[in-house]
């Protein structure tokens, strides 16, 4: 299927996702504010915030299953309000808190969705296994869903929604209740998804594995985003004063003073009992790791480890957002 519309490009890249100056609100309440963000194809985009920021009102829109009050979202060129037909037959939808069919059998339960899509009998025995060796339940085709544990039920729910073959997978808490085996299975069968071509929006309030698995990453707050670019950009720490981790051979008296004296450092944390020889180097925003580099060597003291620092994702989401929860 063509990503191209009408008047692009074959070397324009239609985005998987655009929100273009989204606004809504309910009853008076603001729960969206003009926000605006792009998730490219086959990429792991990450969408956060606190509770009550807006997430699940995107994803519904997103998903055709709300009108925003105004403003424009599109899924692979395809307006989600007047081609709402050709955005679902491309997106797949995890809700945070899915109903399942609990008296059928997995297979009984996957079998009726695919049927609903329009598969024939003998696509969704194929389509069925499939998904189900994917996501490693080939050997529970024939328990009843009841009888599954939350993170199998979770998994059932992510082949049903990998039936039709979708594009792009939105996911609202996938990893939600689950223990952290099963978080990081999950995880890996997300990596796949993504080798596969698939272009994954993940909601979730996991911090941390979000940091590993996203390629990107939006931060909304009280209906507006903070954040929306590459995960390297937001974790980077260099925009003002680039930080560094250095390792010496030394950590000589002399050593430390003549660090303090090249050009472009601004601050030297000097190494504490329990890190050994690691530095802390803050140097000025105009100053490169490789002029900084250059004047170490001439210490004449070898280098045993360079690094940029990075702040953690949990950081970078408590200084970009706001206190408390909104009402």
């Amino acid at each position: 299927m063509s990503d191209l519309s009408p008047g692009r490009t074959a070397t324009e890249i239609v985005p998987a996702i655009s929100v273009m100056d989204l606004s809504h609100s309910f009853k008076g309440h603001q729960a969206l504010n003009q926000v605006a963000f792009s998730v490219m194809p086959q990429t792991l985009h990450g969408f956060v915030g606190p509770n009550g920021a807006g997430k699940t009102t995107t994803l519904k829109v997103i998903c055709t299953l709300l009108k925003p009050n105004w403003g424009k979202v599109q899924v692979f060129g395809h307006d989600v309000g007047r081609e709402s037909v050709s955005v679902r037959k491309r997106i797949g939808f995890m809700p945070d808190h899915f109903s399942m069919y609990r008296q059928m059998t997995v297979f009984e339960y996957l079998d009726f969705f695919a049927a609903a899509y329009g598969l024939s009998m003998g696509q969704r025995d194929q389509v069925i296994h499939d998904v189900l060796t994917l996501t490693d339940m080939d050997g529970r085709r024939n328990d009843l869903i009841s009888g599954l544990s939350r993170g199998m039920q979770q998994r059932v729910s992510l082949a049903r929604v990998l039936v039709h073959d979708p594009d792009l997978l939105l996911l609202d808490e996938p990893a939600s209740g689950l223990d952290p085996r099963a978080r990081i299975e999950l995880m890996e069968i997300l990596r796949e998804l993504r080798r596969m071509g698939k272009t994954i929006f993940i909601s979730s309030h996991i911090l941390s594995e979000l940091a590993e698995l996203c390629d990107s990453v939006t931060i909304i707050d009280r209906g507006q985003v903070r954040f929306s670019g590459p995960m390297d950009a937001l974790l980077d720490n260099s925009q003002d004063h680039p930080t560094y981790n250095l390792k010496l051979a030394s950590v000589e008296a002399h050593v430390i003073e003549r660090l303090r004296s090249l050009a472009g450092v601004e601050e030297v944390s000097e190494p504490e009992v329990a890190t050994g020889r690691d530095f802390v180097i803050q140097l000025s925003a105009e100053t490169s790791a490789n002029s900084f580099l250059a004047s170490v060597l001439t210490l004449e003291v070898p280098i045993v480890a360079f690094s940029q620092q990075r702040r953690h994702l949990n950081q970078a989401f408590m200084d970009l957002t706001s206190r408390g929860v909104r009402t």
